[in-house]
């Protein structure tokens, strides 16, 4: 059993408070909503008419042609410098506006940043599970005990993601991440009028948005419950151990499914939505790989803390290659869907689409290039050979490096659009994560610590324990 000790408790807390005063000073900061009487929803794309084009809105004070008429796009796009509000000189009379709004949206970017990598993790630790149980995997038997421990920690992070979208929706707070929630956006005879934006109306709404994210989470949480009581049955004496695998491994094919279309779908609710006028059809599977390679590396780090510390001394060398194979292998894969959806957007070079890049390179081009390094040369570097996969030193160091990697990747696909050219790596958006940290410490460890760290009446125990490559 592994016990939790009273150090590693103090840090979690001391780490919280730091996420605490991060946050609570993120709001003093960003300033209240003491404008939204004026401007409610306006958030990051403040306009005076209603003219907004693809991946985000313009400054233009013509009013939104209708919707069949094709010159729009070449006329009113983002990508044409005086349309656009990223380009706009300060001197506009709505700029100071625009500005106040933007600072608004600081916090709640910075609270949406943090907890949808939190959620990754334990979402991504979710599904890896799911999949060692849906296809009767031998070797990770031994480490399913922390996958447990990871996923019970997607209610937390869901829980702020979804007080997020609700204080969005009431434009409470000075909360205007998701532009689509703006008043009198979808009301033609709203200033504030965008026919691109009403046109997904039955999809982008309030109510639906909501039990949406409700939807989510309940079947990510209800998923990780199930898996782990019929987890902690395998303790039990009298149970049936095949057949409570057995209903497992069909638990765990159906969250599958589940988890296939919902973690696309909440990608576009959570995050692409903030472009509300872009999308891209690779982005659901982009963020998916994110997830992904966060909660493996997450995975490492705490089984190599684990071992440190005395513990799972079933867990060889080969189960360490075997994650740090996977933590490469997506690395990989991730570069690939990121490199995919770039070129063919750049390749094409259509005004709407471009758009996405175009503020990520004006604005954040030191930050977007060095989480590309970050996520594929420094993991390519570092984990090809077989004996950096085995050396803990180098999987370690790895692992630091993607995770800030891939928060980074999360925070270039957030900023730009909520807080435009406003947002930089702060001490608060560090102060913040460390606070997520600490939290994750405190709720997987705990859980951790209330069952036997090996499930030794799983079938395939016995194979884990022996696993060699």
């Amino acid at each position: 059993m592994f016990e939790f000790s009273s150090r590693l408790k103090t840090i979690s807390y001391v780490l919280i408070l730091i996420g605490a005063i991060s946050v609570g000073f993120s709001f003093f900061a960003g300033g209240s909503d003491h404008h939204d009487e004026a401007s409610h929803g306006e958030g990051e794309h403040t306009t005076t008419e209603a003219s907004h084009s693809a991946g985000g809105h313009d400054q233009s004070h013509e009013a939104m042609p209708k919707a069949g008429d094709l010159s729009y796009h070449k006329a009113a796009s983002r990508a044409i410098p005086k349309n656009n509000h990223y380009y706009t000189s300060p001197k506009a009379e709505h700029d100071p506006e625009h500005a106040h709004h933007q600072e608004q949206n600081l916090p709640w970017a910075n609270l949406l940043v943090n907890s949808f990598f939190a959620l990754a993790i334990g979402l991504g630790a979710l599904f890896f599970m799911a999949l060692q149980y849906a296809a009767q995997v031998g070797w990770t038997v031994v480490l399913l005990r922390v996958l447990e421990g990871m996923a019970s920690f997607i209610w937390v992070p869901g829980l702020v993601i979804l007080i997020i979208g609700v204080t969005g929706w009431f434009h409470m707070g000075g909360n205007h991440v998701y532009h689509w929630m703006a008043e009198g956006i979808m009301n033609p005879e709203s200033a504030n009028y965008d026919s691109i934006i009403a046109g997904k109306q039955a999809f982008l709404n309030g109510p639906f948005f909501t039990l949406r994210t409700i939807l989510y989470l309940g079947g990510w949480i209800g998923a990780a419950y199930l898996l782990r009581k019929m987890s902690l049955k395998m303790e039990q004496p009298g149970v049936n151990y095949q057949q409570n695998w057995a209903k497992m491994r069909n638990v765990s094919a159906g969250f599958l499914v589940f988890f296939a279309i919902t973690s696309s779908m909440s990608a576009w609710d959570w995050i692409m939505s903030i472009d509300t006028h872009w999308f891209s059809t690779l982005f659901g599977w982009y963020v998916f790989s994110t997830i992904f390679v966060s909660a493996l590396t997450a995975l490492m780090m705490v089984v190599l803390y684990l071992k440190g510390k005395g513990y799972l001394p079933e867990v060889n060398k080969n189960h360490i290659h075997d994650i740090a194979k996977f933590m490469f292998a997506f690395s990989i894969f991730w570069t690939y869907l990121w490199f995919s959806q770039y070129m063919l957007i750049w390749y094409s070079n259509i005004p709407e689409e471009v758009t996405y890049y175009m503020m990520r390179f004006d604005q954040y081009k030191v930050l977007f290039f060095t989480m590309v390094a970050l996520n594929f040369i420094f993991p390519i570097t570092i984990l090809m050979s077989r004996d950096a996969k085995r050396n803990r030193g180098f999987v370690f160091t790895a692992g630091i490096i993607i995770l800030f990697g891939h928060w980074l990747d999360i925070f270039i696909m957030i900023m730009p659009g909520s807080v435009g050219g406003s947002g930089s790596v702060t001490l608060i958006n560090i102060g913040t994560l460390l606070g997520f940290v600490g939290l994750f410490i405190l709720v997987v460890f705990n859980t951790i610590k209330k069952a036997p760290l090996m499930i030794k009446n799983h079938p395939m125990f016995v194979e884990s324990k022996h696993f060699h490559i």
